[in-house]
């Protein structure tokens, strides 16, 4: 299996403080994937700080 994160961090929310954004990101989902059956299958799209569509994760065989 595989875990894969993709995120465009051209969102303003990024382009004011990409270190910080990114954190948030990973700490918020990094959190909340134990919601999550680790699958193939399994995924979900991810959202920056103003909730904008800015990537997903998800497994993958």
């Amino acid at each position: 299996m595989k875990f894969v994160l993709e995120l465009d961090m051209t969102s303003a929310a990024f382009k004011e403080n990409p270190v910080a954004e990114l954190g948030r990101v990973l700490r918020y989902w990094g959190g909340n994937i134990g919601h999550y059956e680790m699958a193939p299958g399994s995924g979900e799209v991810i959202y920056d700080s103003n909730y904008h569509e800015v990537g997903k994760w998800s497994i993958t065989s």
